[in-house]
């Protein structure tokens, strides 16, 4: 089971290594291609306003973080499931 704040961070960690790609010294080897393709893909990507939106009317599917009990209960119920 995803928890939300796995999703969060994989959408920032997403967003990151694609705007790494697009920069030749940070990634020197990589295609002009696929530079030029991670930077189409960020047009449209959510912004932190968009991501922070999703947190705040999504909760059950974006967090930044989560407690950690509420982190064991969620495991915990996914294995009943």
């Amino acid at each position: 089971m995803t928890l939300p704040d796995e999703r969060y961070r994989n959408i920032i960690q997403t967003k990151k290594f694609l705007m790494e790609l697009t920069i030749p010294h940070m990634t020197p080897k990589v295609p002009k291609v696929i530079r030029e393709r991670a930077g189409s893909l960020l047009k449209h990507f959510p912004t932190d306003y968009h991501l922070e939106m999703m947190t705040i009317h999504m909760p059950n599917d974006f967090a930044k973080e989560i407690e950690p009990v509420t982190r064991m209960f969620m495991k915990y119920e996914d294995k009943d499931a």
